[in-house]
């Protein structure tokens, strides 16, 4: 990694190894109350790019329900290939029999409708209608489709409150590292009901500082680590260095994220700073972690610090899993469009940096898909106003786009502005472009042909 100048001016936005693998999500801390055990249940194996929301999407049953059934912890994470158990959420008092099933109807799909809003508004289930259309697993509808809803008695119904829940409407501020799911359970509704009251896709991407209707919402619930887990008998301490996050310390000594929140009194987005001191609940000594990233690249080595924050991470994202790399190529495009970065050169940096992969992780604790360090990452939140968290897939294109859409402002033209991204634009100006960033340049500049 080449030398920069002050990072204000223009920071080294890294030195990374493609497709190396790296860092994760932020990970949203809430505790989920276990509800009555189903009916009935079907089994689904987990596929590359799953989450529990999307799945409890697609399966019409809920995070929560999801969560208890198969013993998840409070971060509801999934695994490609794991074999989860779906609970029934079909009603426990049959019809009475004497009653004839509706004849159906119809609707024709409007623009930005989905399957769960569609069903929520008849009164059906998004399983029924996925059923009576022969729709696949995704759901997937388009604008002008006509629908078979089963069950459907003529005009729709507005949709229906659950009786365990009250009747009340209220509105939720998103904050950085949230997802749909978390909200969900802190709010006793479902992914579905707050992706139908507020026209989310199936992917239900929500972004921070968005204002959410909750439908079905009894008040945010407090977040609290178990009643029933004792504390450790030994607790450490761990100073937080700059990069570090809370899965990647509670990885490294063998404990939860869960236990850390709730020693140390973190918010649902469990927030830490460098420098600040945690107390790590744990009976062991910290364990060695994994060595998943190396220390050195293109020839140079990474201080020990860096690559431990680097190796910690690693982990953290193997744990946790990321958004496919067509999502998130999906993502580069629609933030550079909102930024006002052309989509093609946003793609062309986001597929060299990491090939869209959001688990890349360098040497240089260069993180996901834009493989923006930590101290760029601080800059790119100054720019746009807000905290980003590089773990988070949205923010750390954010992050990136921010950066690029600066160099371009600044630098005198385009082939600048890439090497500025590779080489910190300080130092192209001040030691002009080396061998690797000319090669740098050329292969961006066509790899935009390729995206344009």
């Amino acid at each position: 990694m080449r030398p920069t100048a002050t990072r204000v001016t223009s920071p080294t936005v890294r030195r990374r190894t493609a497709g190396t693998g790296g860092l994760g999500l932020a990970l949203a801390v809430a505790s989920v109350a276990q509800g009555a055990s189903p009916a009935a249940a079907e089994e689904y194996t987990v596929r590359p790019g799953d989450t529990v929301s999307h799945i409890a999407l697609r399966t019409s049953t809920t995070v929560r329900d999801i969560v208890a059934a198969n013993g998840l912890d409070a971060r509801a994470a999934v695994r490609a290939g794991q074999r989860l158990v779906i609970p029934s959420t079909a009603p426990t008092a049959p019809a009475p029999s004497a009653t004839p099933a509706a004849t159906g109807g119809t609707h024709r799909v409007a623009t930005g409708e989905t399957v769960s809003g569609i069903a929520a508004r008849y009164g059906t289930s998004v399983a029924a209608i996925v059923s009576a259309n022969a729709l696949d697993s995704r759901a997937f509808i388009r604008a002008g489709q006509t629908l078979t809803i089963p069950g459907a008695a003529g005009a729709p119904a507005p949709a229906a409150v659950p009786a365990s829940v009250v009747a009340t409407t209220a509105s939720h501020r998103v904050a950085s590292g949230e997802t749909v799911s978390g909200i969900a359970a802190r709010y006793g509704t479902t992914v579905a009901a707050i992706a139908s009251a507020n026209g989310l896709d199936a992917r239900a991407f929500i972004r921070a500082g968005q204002t959410l209707t909750i439908p079905g919402a009894a008040g945010p619930a407090p977040v609290a680590a178990p009643a029933a887990a004792p504390a450790p008998a030994v607790t450490a301490s761990h100073r937080v260095a700059s990069g570090e996050t809370v899965s990647g310390i509670a990885v490294r000594y063998g404990t939860t994220v869960a236990a850390l929140v709730a020693a140390n009194g973190l918010d649902a987005r469990a927030t830490i700073r460098a420098g600040q001191t945690l107390a790590v609940p744990s009976s062991v000594a910290p364990a060695a972690p994994a060595t998943l990233v190396g220390n050195t690249f293109a020839g140079r080595t990474y201080p020990e610090a860096t690559v431990a924050s680097a190796n910690q991470n690693k982990a953290s994202l193997l744990a946790a899993g990321v958004p496919s790399k067509a999502e998130m190529q999906s993502l580069v495009v629609a933030t550079a469009r909102q930024m006002g970065v052309d989509p093609a050169l946003a793609q062309a940096i986001a597929y060299q940096e990491s090939g869209f992969n959001q688990s890349a992780v360098s040497p240089a604790n260069a993180i996901g898909t834009m493989q923006v360090i930590p101290s760029s990452g601080e800059w790119a939140s100054q720019m746009v106003g807000r905290p980003l968290n590089l773990l988070h897939p949205q923010d750390n294109v954010v992050a990136g786009v921010a950066i690029l859409r600066q160099l371009v402002r600044t630098a005198p033209d385009l082939p600048t502005a890439i090497a500025g991204y590779y080489q910190g634009l300080a130092g192209v100006q001040r030691n002009g472009m080396y061998p690797d960033t000319r090669r740098y340049v050329a292969s961006i500049q066509t790899l935009m042909t390729r995206f344009g």
